[in-house]
């Protein structure tokens, strides 16, 4: 068995039975080939890579082919690989070019076959395979008046752009989970396309003074899952985030919010067709702040006061709103009792009913409690993420 195989479909099978041919030109970002076919191959992808002359300079070949157990294509040569892999639609499933230096891109866009990669590009585009490219350059090459031109050509060929990412000023190629999360998106079922969704996510946190603070308990996973699977389904995604502590995903627009008063001073900027509130937002904070840090080994009084209601003000702004009902210690009964209380006094489209000893987790038992029914939704936090936004795809 070739070390290849040993991690096949390890993470997930979104990408199972799925073959994707690897353009891989002389950028730098060449370096970060070897993480992105072993994550694709996590994923469930066959990878054959395929390296233009100068990628060679920068990657050996043979740490491609040990990524992949595929010979990496360095030449085309009477094998006719560029038809023996792209020949045909039913050959591959994307043919995904990471990085794109401003030299392959522009060649791609003016059907120049001079290298294998380039060549790949000009078949791929001939025979209706999704092609997809993620542009790695200096910034001021990015901004070269014919160089954004021959992107704008790719874009109208029906090319997908990934990044780059704009970092401190500087376009950085996107990053290894950027493009394997497009990878996802571009061959799966995209039954969200078209529709912005909306995901507040996190914790809030209350200070008391300059360093204690009242806060739930959230890691903010419920909230990236639901982020990262609604942009793999073709969603337009937007992620505010309270305090968390899972990584939030650098390819999806974020905004963060500390307080309660923060978050809803940000609501009159919502702008989507569906909101989904897994945030474990605070019932009450200080009256006054104490200035500075409360001295240790005293007992002290603090008078609270409760914070506005979200759900509501949301709701104003959007006609789909999904809030989730967090109990402890409750029947199944009781809990559905109390969510769909929530959504009646809301005029919540769903409510997510949870027990608190899931937060955390990445896997819980929920129930999705509608006006019509409540269903059990059972599993990791990506097979709850899917439960929910397949309700979404079906109203």
């Amino acid at each position: 068995m070739h070390p290849s195989e040993e991690i096949y479909a390890e993470k997930s099978n979104k990408l199972s039975g799925k073959t994707i041919v690897l353009g891989i030109t002389g950028s730098i970002a060449a370096v970060q080939c070897f993480s992105l076919i072993r994550e694709l191959i996590r994923n469930g992808a066959k990878v054959i890579p395929v390296m233009t002359p100068a990628a060679v300079k920068l990657v050996a070949p043979d740490a491609l082919e040990f990524a992949s157990g595929v010979k990496p294509v360095t030449e085309i040569t009477g094998q006719t690989e560029h038809i023996k892999y792209l020949g045909d639609p039913a050959d591959a499933d994307l043919f995904l070019v990471y990085p794109a230096t401003a030299n392959t891109v522009s060649k791609m866009a003016n059907g120049i076959c001079d290298t294998p990669v380039t060549t790949m590009a000009s078949v791929a585009l001939g025979s209706e395979i999704p092609v997809a490219v993620a542009p790695a350059m200096h910034g001021y090459m990015e901004e070269n008046p014919a160089v954004k031109k021959n992107i704008a050509v790719l874009k109208e060929m029906g090319v997908s752009i990934i990044g780059p990412r704009v970092v401190d000023g500087v376009a950085k190629a996107a990053s290894v989970s950027e493009v394997v999360a497009w990878a996802i998106k571009l061959l799966s079922h995209d039954d969200l396309s078209g529709k912005k969704i909306l995901i507040i996510g996190g914790r809030s946190e209350e200070p008391l003074d300059s360093m204690r603070l009242i806060t739930n308990r959230s890691s903010g996973l419920m909230a990236v899952s639901l982020a990262q699977r609604a942009f793999e389904r073709g969603a337009g995604v937007e992620l505010w985030m309270g305090a968390s502590s899972v990584p939030v995903p650098d390819y999806i627009p974020t905004r963060e919010y500390e307080t309660v008063a923060d978050l809803v001073s940000m609501l009159p900027d919502i702008d989507a067709d569906v909101v989904i509130v897994p945030a474990a937002l605070a019932d009450f904070t200080p009256e006054e702040k104490y200035d500075g840090k409360i001295p240790s080994g005293k007992g002290f009084e603090m008078k609270m006061k409760p914070v506005p209601k979200v759900l509501p003000l949301i709701r104003e702004k959007c006609g789909f709103v999904i809030g989730y009902k967090a109990e402890s210690g409750l029947s199944r009964d009781e809990l559905i009792k109390r969510a769909r209380g929530r959504l009646e006094e809301y005029d919540l489209r769903a409510c997510v009913a949870n027990d608190v000893d899931s937060a955390g987790k990445t896997s819980a038992s929920m129930i999705l409690v509608t006006k019509d029914g409540a269903d059990d939704i059972t599993g990791s936090k990506a097979a709850i993420s899917d439960s929910i936004l397949n309700f979404i795809a079906r109203n």
